[in-house]
């Protein structure tokens, strides 16, 4: 009898399994099989060729000019103007995050940044967070010598926007970052970030969020996932138009969120609209892929279905609040944004609503016409994509588990659409009935030291008995 602790491992083998056997099946058929033409179905086929255009060119827009990445960079660098060691608050909004606070606090802490201050913000936890970031704390303040001062703040429950506000007031920094409290960040991830900032017009920067747990198939495709959207962020950065500055690691400059309003407290998804209006104010946002902040992705179904509920209904929300924003041709928008970007954004929620019938028209006609060629070349070309992204992105030896998946990415991709179509249809149906969400919570098991390339985080602070340091 196999042992229960393997049973993830035999599992995982005998899917990856299944998904080559699929795989090698399409080239089989592509290679043993006459094409059979039937001038009925041309139509059809360039029908559904048509259908996709849009978001194909879109993809190959970004891929031209990645290449170019380290390149502006660079040019901005030299001929921007760095300030260097400015002050940084770095916000940690908590709720309920007993599991891995304290290694997101270590990891902030043996940053190589000089010039930070940390706040903790305590959302109405009920588990233990308090006692565990009090306790923290006072350890921190009796046994080392670091001049990091860690603020607390503790809060009845009021959602993660107003948890970041609260934080913001208190805030001394000229920049402020922002990490959820499951995440954990390399020391050199706040230098590379505030590097990004070279002119006063860039007010926000995404950091590079690679999904830490990798054990379950289900940890694994989120790795994926995340890897492949992230590497084209970089072409986003190029126009100064990333949209999506995620509140895993995102910085941002103090005076711009004050000027813009601080963070919507309405939106379940304050940093998606944050970014959005950001760049509706006429700002720049960019990417620092060698910023990284490792994340707890969900490790079930049914959390992971719950969180793309969470961010699909705030991203639609957003799009309704920032409509404006689409097709503008102000001289401070740019129109890789708006002419680009958003309106293929939308454009992919609607043909996501009929991915189904698409699929099942386009496979259909694949095996009546023996025409597999079509589908041989998207599965090498993502494929391609993804060995690509793995060697370039600045971690690769941390995301070198993932070539093993680049072949069968294609129907990996086709399991993800399935969780974001559950989730936009309970977005538009939210919508509908005007309900609101709220700030989600899954069980946590924790990010592992030894699941990251850099040292692991470890800390000799003993913890004290709990002390409470509620700023109010």
């Amino acid at each position: 009898m196999i042992k229960h602790s393997f049973l993830p491992v035999v599992t995982s083998i005998a899917l990856l399994c299944l998904l080559y056997l699929v795989t090698a099946t399409i080239f089989y058929m592509a290679y043993n099989t006459d094409l059979i033409v039937y001038d009925s179905l041309t139509t059809v086929r360039l029908v559904i060729f048509i259908i996709f255009a849009p978001i194909i060119i879109k993809y190959i827009i970004q891929l031209l000019a990645i290449p170019f990445y380290s390149v502006v960079e660079r040019s901005r660098e030299s001929k921007g103007c760095i300030e260097l060691n400015r002050s940084i608050s770095v916000l940690i909004p908590a709720w309920n995050e007993e599991v891995g606070i304290l290694k997101t606090l270590k990891s902030v802490l043996i940053s190589n940044y000089e010039n930070i201050e940390i706040i903790v913000i305590n959302d109405g936890s009920t588990d233990n967070t308090h006692s565990i970031v009090t306790q923290f704390i006072q350890a921190h303040k009796i046994s080392t010598k670091s001049p990091i001062n860690i603020k607390y703040l503790k809060l009845s429950n009021g959602g993660k926007a107003r948890a970041l506000n609260e934080g913001l007031a208190i805030s001394s920094g000229d920049y402020v970052m922002t990490i959820d409290a499951d995440s954990v960040m390399y020391k050199d991830t706040i230098t590379n970030i505030t590097r990004r900032f070279t002119d006063k017009n860039v007010a926000a920067v995404a950091g590079n969020v690679i999904v830490g747990n990798r054990k379950k198939p289900i940890e694994l495709m989120q790795q994926l996932e995340y890897l492949y959207g992230f590497f084209f962020k970089r072409a986003d950065s190029i126009f100064n138009s990333v949209y999506i500055v995620g509140g895993a690691a995102a910085a941002y400059r103090k005076n711009i969120l004050l000027e813009v309003g601080g963070f919507d407290e309405t939106l379940i998804t304050e940093d998606i609209e944050m970014s959005t209006r950001i760049l509706a104010h006429g700002y720049k946002t960019r990417y620092a892929s060698d910023a990284v902040v490792h994340t707890e992705g969900p490790c079930d179904l049914n959390s992971l279905f719950n969180q793309r509920l969470r961010w699909k209904y705030g991203r639609l929300l957003t799009f309704i609040k920032h409509r404006r924003l689409f097709f503008s041709s102000k001289k401070n928008h740019h129109p890789y944004l708006t002419f680009l970007l958003l309106p293929l954004a939308v454009y992919a929620e609607i043909t996501l609503l009929f991915e189904g019938l698409l699929l099942a028209i386009f496979y259909g006609y694949t095996i009546y016409a023996n025409d597999y060629m079509p589908l041989v070349f998207m599965i090498v070309f993502i494929s391609s994509v993804i060995t690509l992204q793995i060697f370039y992105d600045s971690c690769s030896h941390f995301h070198s588990n993932l070539f093993i998946l680049a072949p069968i990415a294609w129907i990996i991709f086709y399991i993800i659409d399935v969780v974001e179509f559950q989730a936009l249809v309970r977005s538009l149906n939210t919508l509908w009935k005007k309900e609101d969400l709220q700030w989600q919570k899954w069980v946590r098991v924790g990010l592992e030291n030894h699941s990251f390339t850099q040292p692991p985080i470890n800390s000799e602070i003993e913890l004290e008995p709990a002390i409470d340091t509620t700023i109010s």
